[in-house]
């Protein structure tokens, strides 16, 4: 599934449900593995992504069942319980979990390798190897600050204080996960609210977490309680089909049970501004996250200025939001996203070639875009960098095009969307995958 070809109109209608939360479900695994007792999983995301993560602990002596599509058993070990595995830990194409598994394997008696494949061997990793430093751990990266990463084993790690400067769920959990192993209190303020499932998640698993305004902190030496998890379906993917269903005329969607935790639904209030009409409907709780179906239809969008502070809380859906500005009326300006040039792939740079050879006029600013909406997209062929998230936005574009889009290097969509292609079409997409 490398290449997709996307024919010209149509629209989405129906009901649909995307698949689960890749950053719940990478965290469901980790702290099911840590926890004492046995943790039951259900609608678990099973990409390549978070499959890396549950292998990894199975490498590590966590012992995990796949009972079904999305339903996982996993018998933990405790903190104290992880062995050292025989090999180089593999986390293929996910940020999340290297960094993630950084704060837990600081914590351990061995020494650990993490490895990753070509895109993920080329992003920084300083930025959390820096402050879990402050803390004692000892790991290593390349000259660079990339993977492969070198965690050296039985370093005493001892609780801090932290600010970060840049605003990153995936730091302020790895650094929340190292103090878990920390002798005393690990506190992270961040400059701006980010996702705070780590946060959540720990409750539930009868860690206590003080969270007050910026600050998160917790006391070392606990225990983490096996708990069961219901993994909502993940609002990023739903991402696209919210785009998708905004800019094809005769669009009615709904999707199933997203959640809607309030550090990940910037896309939603993004979308809003620009006029989409997006209803939230059914709210209810699963396993301590909000959720809820989110029914969209066609609307007439206009560019806006995002205002920076919804930039942390939708940043994973950028990709997609740039082509809603593409089908805008006027023009879309995006500052204060230096994060997007340090993900799979440098999003701003990639999105903007990408609209530009569909003929979209834009401008690349060091932190953001302008993009300048003209309704409609032409044909053309478009390199998504092996980045999945740029693949499915310019999937939707066919919606708005007057002739076919062909992407290419879209394989990595496995990573955070097993069956896009498929559920896509069921919805109305006219899209083909070889």
């Amino acid at each position: 599934m490398n290449t997709f070809t996307v024919q010209p109109g149509g629209d989405l209608s129906g009901h649909v449900r995307v698949p689960g939360d890749k950053s719940i479900s990478h965290r469901a695994i980790m702290l099911g593995a840590l926890a004492a007792g046995e943790t039951r999983v259900t609608g678990f995301l099973e990409g390549a992504d978070c499959l890396a993560t549950l292998e990894a602990f199975r490498a590590m002596g966590v012992e995990i069942e796949r009972m079904g599509p999305g339903d996982v058993r996993i018998h933990g070990v405790g903190l104290r319980g992880l062995r050292a595995p025989a090999a180089p830990l593999d986390m293929g194409n996910s940020g999340t979990a290297m960094r993630l598994m950084c704060g837990v394997l600081a914590g351990q008696a061995f020494d650990t390798e993490l490895v990753g494949d070509r895109s993920l061997s080329v992003r920084p990793m300083r930025r959390v190897t820096e402050p879990l430093a402050r803390m004692g751990a000892r790991i290593s990266t390349s000259e660079t600050g990339t993977p492969p990463l070198r965690v050296q084993g039985g370093a005493p790690l001892h609780g801090t204080d932290h600010e970060l400067q840049v605003a990153s769920a995936q730091v302020k959990s790895a650094l929340l996960l190292a103090g878990l192993w920390a002798d005393g209190r690990t506190c992270v303020t961040e400059p701006a609210p980010t996702r705070d499932h780590t946060e959540r998640m720990l409750a539930g698993f009868g860690y206590g977490v003080e969270r007050d305004g910026p600050q998160a902190c917790l006391e070392g030496g606990g225990e983490l309680i096996a708990s069961p998890v219901d993994v909502p379906a993940d609002i990023s993917s739903a991402a696209f089909f919210l785009v998708g269903a905004s800019i094809a005329s005769g669009s009615r969607l709904r999707l199933q049970h997203v959640g809607i935790n309030p550090t990940r639904t910037g896309v939603i209030d993004i979308l809003r501004l620009m006029g989409a009409r997006i209803e939230v409907l059914d709210t209810r709780e699963a396993g301590g996250e909000p959720v809820a179906d989110l029914e969209v239809e066609a609307s007439e969008l206009k560019g806006v200025v995002i205002p920076e502070e919804l930039v942390p809380l939708a940043i994973d859906e950028f990709p997609a939001i740039f082509v809603a500005a593409a089908c805008a009326s006027g023009e879309t300006v995006l500052t204060g996203a230096e994060e997007l040039r340090v993900k799979e792939s440098d999003r701003i740079q990639v999105m903007a070639d990408g609209l530009a050879a569909l003929g979209i006029e834009c401008t690349v600013l060091p932190d953001g875009i302008r993009i300048q909406g003209r309704g409609h997209f032409d044909g053309g062929e478009i390199d998504s960098h092996g980045d999945h998230r740029i693949a499915m936005a310019f999937a939707m574009a066919g919606l708005r095009a007057r002739d076919p889009i062909r992407i290419h290097d879209c394989a990595n969509v496995a990573t955070s969307f097993p069956g896009f292609v498929e559920l896509a079409r069921t919805a109305g997409l006219q899209v083909e995958a070889a």
